[in-house]
């Protein structure tokens, strides 16, 4: 049944891959089913090679130590399952394009470092008074009591130039706007 064996004939080695396919194809295949978790192209894939197996090896189907071959090609079938999640589990997951179309996209360094750059243009564009109080509260991080103790006005300046100075970044980066509230 091998190129190499002693079959002349290379009908009687077709002839004997189909009786094994009929015979023990069904039970094989739903093994492997079970096995793959139930992806069904996996499992004939699968039970196909388990048949290549055979038909490589025709001296572990014509053993004379056991009444049926079954036994013989569900071990096979099992390892090659076996063999197969293992190298399934070894390389990255398959993503169908469904799942690229959903996936959220994550902005590069080079977006952010841009997107800093004209935030920075957009800052120096403030007054002085209106950069202090941003810089204090949304860069260094400052509640406004401490933004007012430092610069030494009220809390309601404080809050009231933090709102004038988002207003005229609003209008200066219109594409951050959404970023800004």
């Amino acid at each position: 049944m091998t190129a190499g064996s002693t079959l002349t004939n290379g009908t009687t080695a077709e002839h004997e891959l189909a009786a094994l396919q009929r015979e023990h194809g069904r039970p094989l295949f739903a093994l492997l089913l079970r096995l793959c978790d139930g992806d069904r192209q996996r499992a004939e894939d699968l039970v196909q090679e388990t048949l290549v197996r055979a038909w490589q090896h025709p001296e572990a189907l014509r053993a004379d130590d056991f009444d049926s071959v079954r036994p013989w090609l569900m071990t096979v079938a099992r390892r090659l399952a076996i063999d197969a999640r293992r190298a399934r589990q070894a390389r990255p997951p398959e993503v169908g394009d469904a799942v690229l179309e959903n996936a959220r996209v994550i902005s590069d360094h080079a977006e952010r470092a841009a997107a800093m750059l004209d935030v920075r243009q957009a800052v120096k564009t403030l007054t002085p008074q209106h950069r202090e109080v941003l810089v204090l509260v949304y860069f260094q991080g400052a509640s406004v009591a401490e933004a007012a103790a430092t610069l030494g006005i009220p809390t309601g300046t404080v809050k009231s130039r933090a709102y004038y100075a988002l207003r005229a970044l609003r209008r200066v980066l219109p594409g951050y706007a959404a970023d800004l509230r």
